[in-house]
């Protein structure tokens, strides 16, 4: 077996779930707080679920940062994007510049990029642009494999790799974005795949093509399901058949969340594809995944359907790339600041009593 292979496979057996008494200690000090039991809803299941992963009942998010994986896929040769393939390229520099819709949100909300190259279809050295280019662009999924089994696993712990990364810089909450022209195709192809929706059901418009296109789109995505024949019970081979090298890293980056204990955030479509890979070589890594926004793309509801999980946001965004991570970091730090400061019903000198019997119905 590769010795790729083998470090990954180790890695995914050993990812522990959330720390349940963490949970419970979060769980008691949120019920004591001086306001109806469980009117801040999500903010309130936020600040527990990070309690699981930190270990901690109180905490902070200082240091916050997207990791974009960048990469090239074959499938354009197909007709199935609206943008040119030169697009990833320039998108890749520009987040660096600090000029995309990511990288804006990103500095409004205090949050940093690392911006990975996994894959792009151009031999280049840019600045601020990690090189951990697997080759240039994936193999076109409608003619067979995207990309062999090694590459997947080598594309996997890059994802993980930028986690060790992010976690040795200090940074203490990730978001997992993307560019790749191609890619919504991809994660279609691999949503399909791994879960039996029909192809029909996941395709969706991308960055926006014409109706002709679209129906070209799904008839693309269905014939490399065909070709390829993914084995939906192992997501490696599924993600090296039918995805990407992006995927492949973005759901490493979930595993490697996991992994070293750091909470991460699912981003739109393709990213929440990624998570589910993740999820599906170990079940315990949702356990660290914090949602954004709803975003519009059509598989994204079947995608986050198959975690259990629900967004936190609806703004109609469609944009990718990371930019819903920086929004939900603002609003995980809200979800700290009400654990943190707000009083409880003893410090308040609030008698709690009139609440027994609703607490009492909370725990059945």
């Amino acid at each position: 077996m590769n010795e790729n292979i083998k470090k990954l496979n180790n890695i995914i057996k050993v990812i522990e779930g959330a720390d349940k008494d963490a949970i419970l200690q979060a769980e008691k000090r949120m019920t004591s707080l001086v306001k109806p039991l469980k009117s801040l809803g999500k903010l309130e299941e936020m600040a527990i679920k990070l309690s699981g992963i930190t270990g901690k009942i109180k905490n902070n998010i200082n240091k916050k940062l997207v990791i974009i994986m960048c990469s090239d896929n074959g499938v354009v040769e197909e007709g199935v994007a609206s943008a040119p393939q030169s697009v990833t390229l320039s998108q890749t520099i520009n987040f660096t510049k600090g000029l995309t819709g990511v990288a804006v949100l990103a500095k409004a909300n205090n949050t940093e990029l690392m911006v990975v190259d996994v894959g792009i279809n151009y031999d280049f050295d840019y600045p601020n642009v990690i090189n951990r280019k697997i080759r240039k662009s994936t193999n076109n999924i409608a003619k067979g494999p995207a990309m062999s089994y090694e590459e997947a696993a080598q594309a996997i712990l890059i994802g993980i790799e930028a986690v060790n990364k992010a976690r040795n810089e200090g940074y203490e909450i990730i978001g997992v974005g993307e560019m790749g022209i191609g890619n919504t195709s991809t994660s279609s192809a691999v949503l399909s795949a791994l879960t039996a929706i029909s192809v029909e059901d996941v395709v969706g418009r991308g960055a926006g093509i014409t109706d002709e296109a679209f129906r070209k789109k799904i008839k693309v995505v269905e014939k490399a399901i065909e070709i390829n024949k993914p084995d939906k019970s192992d997501p490696i081979e599924v993600v090296s058949k039918v995805g990407g090298f992006d995927i492949a890293a973005m759901a490493g980056v979930f595993l490697g969340a996991a992994y070293y204990k750091i909470p991460v955030v699912i981003d739109g479509f393709i990213s929440a594809v990624a998570a589910l890979i993740a999820f599906r070589l170990n079940n315990n890594t949702r356990d660290y995944m914090f949602t954004s926004h709803c975003s519009k793309e059509v598989g994204y509801n079947a995608a986050i359907k198959e975690l259990d999980l629900s967004p936190i946001l609806n703004l109609d965004m469609g944009l990718g790339e990371g930019s819903g991570c920086p929004l939900a970091f603002s609003i995980i730090d809200s979800a700290c600041a009400a654990m943190n400061n707000m009083a409880t019903f003893e410090e308040a000198e609030i008698n709690d009593s009139y609440l027994d019997e609703l607490k009492k119905m909370q725990n059945k």
